[in-house]
């Protein structure tokens, strides 16, 4: 049998971690002895383990150690990284890691570098003379980079355990609620937001069309008005939407007010985006008075940074929609500096694009009224999201509610 240590430390008890790797340990034909441990005794103690790994080759406990550090799980050796070359541009060496979108550490001439950014799906480059670990994308490596191959030399830092009051994601239980009391849920989201704004943190709100469509765009800029919304991730179709509204006062040719079809309404989005053309932007527009309302007159008026990342559906698209899917995911990345709380909003395809660039300690709550969405964003790798299923108008209307009135919850809910 061949063997490798491994430890475990922080809350892994309470958390269930131990448990989670032992099961992987023999779900991958392995089996262990637990050498030590220690259990915290108060609630905020750490917790310890070191654990002998078993397995009838090489193979078999090299893929277990891989799969048991996404977990958390550190080998005891503390060998360096081992360094390859990347074999051409755009191409990395066979048996690359790959990171998740946990803290992540590679060890390196007798230290542990952190990894930067917290990014999901990416590989590592070390940078030998000024001693740094990135996180690298595809597009983002040269041939000749130094890049970190198989498990030995990286450590993954797991999430810790929410602090000793409950929060809407030790409440929401699972990642996906349809029929849990919404207005509690909205109550606590409201509090999250509350925490984050007095903490300093940044709120990054994702949003799609719907918004607009189903008439919450009111409520939404009240968020905005209100200081609760400081990065806006979207495309062209929610801007387009939003700006025709203010123009015109349809959404796709729709009057909001009362549901009716406007005379040559299905040309309204046109020159809604034919009018911001002419006037250089949307900033331009708000500046020549073009534009008085709005989502984005409001982002414009208190300076919201958005990002809007196009698609092939796009018409026109608008002058600040950015047409080069890498150059949008750039500048998003760049943008997640400081943020601390993500609300995604009705848009399937932009949720799991954002949340496969968000490390796992900004919390992460999708609103949708299909839960597949929230399903979906989970599965792919954002497993710190917690969704709520309902229509997107009357969970903004009671959530703006809430923030206006400055209520804290009386207590675990």
């Amino acid at each position: 049998m061949f063997s490798e240590q491994i430890e475990l430390r922080g809350h892994i008890i309470d958390s269930l971690l131990l448990p989670k790797v032992l099961d992987e340990i023999l779900t991958r034909g392995g089996n262990f002895t637990i050498r030590e441990i220690q259990v915290g005794k108060q609630r905020d103690d750490a917790s310890y383990a070191r654990i002998e790994v078993y397995g009838p080759s090489p193979e078999v406990v090299d893929d277990i150690v891989r799969h048991v550090r996404q977990q958390g799980a550190e080998v005891v050796e503390q060998e360096s990284v081992r360094l390859v070359e990347a074999p051409a541009d755009g191409v990395f060496p066979p048996d690359f890691y790959v990171t998740t979108n946990q803290k992540t550490f590679v060890h390196y001439r007798g230290q542990w570098l952190e990894v930067r950014p917290v990014t999901m799906d990416c590989a590592i480059a070390v940078d030998e003379q000024r001693l740094q670990a990135e996180a690298v994308k595809f597009a983002q490596v040269q041939k000749g980079r130094l890049i970190a191959v198989g498990h030995h030399g990286i450590r993954v830092a797991p999430r810790e355990r929410p602090g000793e009051r409950r929060s809407v994601f030790e409440f929401m239980g699972s990642s996906v609620s349809s029929e849990k009391p919404k207005s509690a849920i909205v109550r606590e989201v409201a509090a999250e937001m509350r925490r984050a704004r007095e903490s300093g943190g940044r709120i990054l709100v994702v949003a799609g069309p719907a918004i607009v469509h189903t008439g919450a765009g009111e409520h939404f800029e009240k968020l905005v008005a209100q200081g609760y919304v400081n990065r806006l991730f979207a495309g062209n179709a929610l801007a387009v939407h939003d700006i025709e509204n203010a123009l015109f006062g349809t959404s796709l040719g729709v009057y909001l007010e009362r549901g009716s079809l406007a005379e040559k309404g299905h040309e309204n989005h046109m020159r809604a985006i034919n009018a911001i053309r002419g006037a250089g932007g949307i900033a331009a527009a708000v500046a020549g008075g073009i534009l008085r309302r709005g989502i984005f007159y409001q982002c414009v008026k208190h300076n919201v940074d958005f990002v809007l990342a196009g698609s092939i559906r796009d018409d026109g698209p608008l002058p600040e929609v950015i047409t080069d899917t890498l150059a949008a995911q750039k500048l998003m990345r760049a943008r997640l500096e400081g943020v601390t709380m993500a609300l995604m909003m009705c848009t399937m395809l932009h949720s799991i694009a954002v949340g496969n660039l968000l490390p796992a300690h900004v919390k992460t709550i999708c609103v949708d009224i299909n839960p597949a969405v929230v399903t979906k964003l989970s599965d792919r790798g954002t497993f710190q999201a917690v969704g709520l299923v309902t229509d997107i108008e009357p969970f903004l209307r009671e959530l703006t509610e809430f923030l206006a009135a400055g209520e804290s919850p009386a207590g675990p809910v």
